[in-house]
C-alpha cells in the first residue's frame, strides 16, 4: 500500500484532500503509537519496537511512511519526530482532551 499523500486517492477517499491523506496515514496500524512513543525524544529501533509493541515488519513500514512524509526522521541517535511531527502532536492534543471528556460522558450513561 503506497504512502498516503495529499492530492492522491487514499483509503476511504478519492478526493485527494490533505486531511484524508493524513487520516489514512494516522489510521494505519501502529502509526499513532509510534508518534506517541517518540513524543519525548529519540528511540532506537528495538526500544521503539518494545515501547510500541509492534512487530519489526509493521514498525519498519510505519517508520518508512512517517519518514517519507516528513513526520519522523532517523539519525545516529535513533528515530525521532521532525518539527512537523512535533507540530502534529501539538495539534492532536486538543483532540486527546476532547476524547477524555467524551469518555467521561460515556461513563455516566
Amino acid at each position: 500500500m503506497p504512502t498516503p499523500r495529499p492530492g492522491r486517492r487514499v483509503r476511504g477517499s478519492t478526493s485527494g484532500r490533505p486531511i484524508m491523506a493524513l487520516l489514512d496515514l494516522l489510521g494505519r496500524r501502529g502509526a499513532l503509537r509510534v508518534l506517541w512513543e517518540l513524543r519525548d525524544g529519540s528511540l532506537r529501533f528495538r526500544a521503539l519496537q518494545a515501547a510500541a509493541a509492534l512487530s519489526p515488519s509493521v514498525l519498519n513500514t510505519r517508520l518508512a511512511e512517517l519518514r517519507d512524509t516528513g513526520i519522523a526522521d532517523h539519525d545516529a541517535g535513533g528515530y525521532s519526530l521532525t518539527p512537523a511531527g512535533r507540530a502534529l502532536l501539538a495539534h492532536l492534543a486538543p483532540l486527546h482532551r476532547w476524547s477524555e471528556a467524551w469518555a467521561r460522558r460515556q461513563e455516566v450513561r
